[in-house]
């Protein structure tokens, strides 16, 4: 009895003592102990979540005139911003008088007509320039077309407002956008209207001078 007493006491303290170190091996001993994990099957590559598509900002000279005047002064040019929210000036200023008739650049539909923060606004959606299309605004304008409006190139959408604060003397703002994008509105005009001078009289020359007194000569 008492041998077999002291076998049993063996061995309760041999399966104590293998409980005990096994219960002080870290994950890592016991991984080294069972050898290399099996190799994970490779499969396809995660798919990497997709962003917004970035807006277009290809813009092409589709302007048929200027939206006031011949060929008015800028003011304040196109000076973007270099975040979203920072300052700058998000469109040219061109000086023209109050009454100054607006017109529409190039041919499209209006989007908008009516009034933003006590001022009157008109925006137009450009024909033909994708999508989103490319939108132009226009403001300070008493609009004379409606939202949903056709308009053709050189057509009139306005009169431009008095008493705007913008510019300090009497300005139409231009702007130009695809969707949330600013974009640079003079670079919708072609190079032969954008760096076209004022008209002038020119000089006679000799040989257009006639003499006093001698008949004009009909073509």
């Amino acid at each position: 009895m008492r041998a077999k007493r002291c076998v049993r006491t063996w061995l309760g303290l041999l399966l104590g003592m293998t409980v005990t170190v096994l219960g002080a091996l870290t994950p890592s001993a016991l991984a080294r102990a069972n050898g290399p994990a099996p190799p994970t099957p490779a499969g396809p590559p995660a798919p990497t979540p997709a962003g917004p598509p970035a807006s277009d900002t290809t813009v092409a000279p589709l302007a048929r005139l200027w939206p006031v005047g011949l060929r008015p002064s800028v003011l304040r040019g196109w000076d973007p911003p270099a975040t979203p929210y920072a300052r700058g000036h998000r469109g040219v200023d061109l000086a023209a008088p109050p009454g100054a008739p607006v017109r529409s650049v190039a041919a499209g539909r209006v989007s908008f007509a009516g009034r933003v923060a006590g001022r009157g606004v008109v925006a137009v959606e450009l024909a033909g320039t994708g999508t989103p299309p490319l939108r132009t605004t226009f403001t300070p304008v008493r609009a004379t077309v409606r939202q949903g409006d056709e308009v053709a190139a050189g057509e009139v959408l306005g009169t431009l407002e008095p008493g705007d604060a913008h510019c300090g003397t009497s300005c139409l703002h231009w702007g130009l956008r695809r969707d949330r994008t600013y974009l640079n509105p003079l670079s919708l005009l072609p190079p032969w209207l954008l760096h076209r001078g004022p008209s002038r009289l020119l000089p006679l020359t000799g040989a257009q001078r006639q003499p006093s007194g001698s008949p004009a000569h009909m073509p």
